[in-house]
């Protein structure tokens, strides 16, 4: 448990635990933070994925079901103790919406809300004209990764930083790159489901991503790029609004 998932801040009195995937190459920490944000009725998970931080030994995830079958085996004990919702930014939104499918289908177990930001649903045809950024050439690389924003410019003009960066980073895009999902006949999910993008990043399809939930949809866009979510108004915005959809889950449930 302690190897997938950092907590900064336990809350056992919690009615809801939100649990966080990180954009690739990302590690636990960023989204461990966010506790300190959200009141006491909501308790943050960050999920750490092998690779990086104190795993940072470990080989990384070569396939999406992988990275599925950790997360659900690890927290399935946890999820049956109280509510739960998924919150994944790019990369995340892929792995977090992968882990609620498999819950549902396997353990009929669901979060009461999917939040998903920074990327075109996984069945959206949008995605099959992108450049597969894991086979960039290193000069390429670096190129999208400063275009993308959200690492630190003395990162990437430091060299031996990059070559604890630029690793996992590659390999988190092959795994989603290699991530193919149909267009589902019926949604597979029922809970509700919010998309949050950043105004000046390129265009996602975010209305796509209605085809998978019978639940609430909803679509909120706040300024900046990629890393919108890192501006400290963003964040407060994006708690603000996780938490009110967190009290409706829970009055409905009620």
């Amino acid at each position: 448990m302690d190897k997938l998932i950092t907590c900064l801040y336990r809350r056992p009195s919690a009615t809801t635990r939100l649990i966080c995937f990180p954009w690739a190459g990302g590690g636990s920490i960023y989204f461990a933070q966010w506790a300190r944000l959200f009141d006491d009725s909501i308790e943050v998970y960050s999920v750490r994925l092998p690779g990086r931080e104190s795993r940072s030994q470990e080989a990384f995830a070569q396939t999406m079901d992988q990275i599925v079958n950790e997360v659900t085996n690890t927290l399935l004990p946890k999820l049956h103790e109280k509510e739960f919702a998924f919150f994944g930014h790019s990369f995340g939104a892929f792995t977090s919406f992968a882990t609620a499918v498999t819950l549902k289908q396997k353990h009929n177990l669901e979060p009461v809300h999917l939040f998903v930001s920074g990327v075109s649903a996984p069945h959206s045809e949008s995605r099959s004209s992108v450049v597969k950024k894991s086979e960039l050439s290193d000069e390429e690389f670096l190129r999208y990764m400063s275009e993308a924003g959200g690492t630190p410019k003395e990162i990437l003009q430091n060299k031996d930083a990059l070559q604890m960066f630029i690793p996992p980073l590659r390999a988190d895009l092959r795994v989603v790159e290699n991530f193919i999902y149909d267009k589902p006949a019926s949604p597979v999910l029922s809970c509700g489901l919010t998309c949050f993008d950043g105004t000046e990043d390129n265009p996602h399809d975010l209305d796509a991503w209605k085809d998978l939930t019978s639940g609430d949809f909803n679509i909120h866009k706040l300024p900046g790029g990629h890393f919108y979510l890192k501006d400290p108004a963003n964040e407060k915005q994006l708690v603000k609004y996780i938490t009110k959809y967190l009290e409706t889950a829970e009055m409905d449930y009620l």
